[in-house]
């Protein structure tokens, strides 16, 4: 017998949620802004790319999402499939990163800008809609095509107004209060999306944890999220390092050659 399953929201993970995703913006647009191309430095460019990928796919975006699962309480037992987990978090990251390259390439073209903020804003969808076909549960989902096209065209939208802020705002003040924005948008998109999903049970037993060699239970989704976070994480504060030491290398550099030429 078909029962719709009765889920709620624990308000701490939901304001955990959205404190992950102001980190990851904020540390997108810090990133981003330090985006220049330039042959002499590839390497600085390349951790820029990666970390601004990271910062807003995987953190912003990824970790997000999972924390937001994890804050909706349902009355069945539930689990993760770990491919498409890991496949949306992958994604999330290659599609961010690529998207912000088109966008440094040249910040000051409107077509690039919404090609990639079209890029970014599919990839934020993907990535959310695949972490819920990932969901294993005794049952189906019934969607709300209405409200699907609205988180679509929420993403979109954010996604593009968070590329021009990314390259267009440089202040700390400024890029902290864009960061507060962008997560809003960001989760907006997501809790729009979770809202257009009834959750259907078709089991007797609904309480049952689907099990399986490439399935993570919910009470071991915590920890695999938590371990890859600190993961990015830690790839970010090198990310940071490798950079900041890039550019004090190139600025000694640029200091001994001014004073080589005013020395001839």
């Amino acid at each position: 017998m078909n029962a719709v399953v009765n889920t709620s929201y624990s308000t701490e993970l939901v304001v955990l949620s959205y404190v992950i995703s102001v980190i990851g913006a904020f540390v997108a647009l810090y990133s981003a802004g330090r985006l220049r191309p330039d042959s002499r430095n590839r390497r600085a460019y390349f951790f820029s790319i990666a970390g601004a990928g990271v910062a807003f796919g995987g953190i912003g975006v990824w970790s997000m999402h999972f924390i937001a699962m994890l804050a909706m309480r349902m009355d069945v037992g539930l689990g993760y499939s770990i491919w498409e987990t890991l496949i949306s978090l992958i994604a999330a990251i290659a599609i961010s990163s690529l998207a912000f390259h088109i966008v440094a390439l040249k910040p000051d073209s409107p077509p690039r800008l919404l090609t990639a903020g079209a890029m970014l804003g599919m990839g934020a969808v993907m990535m959310h809609y695949l972490g819920m076909y990932g969901m294993r549960f005794g049952g189906h989902f019934q969607w709300d095509l209405n409200r699907v096209g609205i988180s679509v065209a929420i993403a979109l939208i954010a996604a593009t107004v968070a590329l021009w802020l990314a390259f267009h705002v440089q202040h700390l003040g400024s890029r902290i209060m864009a960061a507060f924005v962008m997560a809003i948008a960001v989760c907006a998109m997501h809790y729009t999306g979770m809202s257009a999903a009834e959750f259907i049970c078709t089991t007797e037993n609904r309480r049952a944890i689907p099990s399986g060699s490439d399935i993570v239970s919910v009470l071991d989704l915590p920890l695999m999220v938590i371990t890859l976070a600190v993961g990015m994480s830690m790839a970010l504060l090198l990310d940071l390092a490798v950079v900041s030491f890039q550019d004090q290398t190139q600025a000694r550099n640029l200091r001994k050659e001014l004073a080589t030429s005013k020395a001839l």
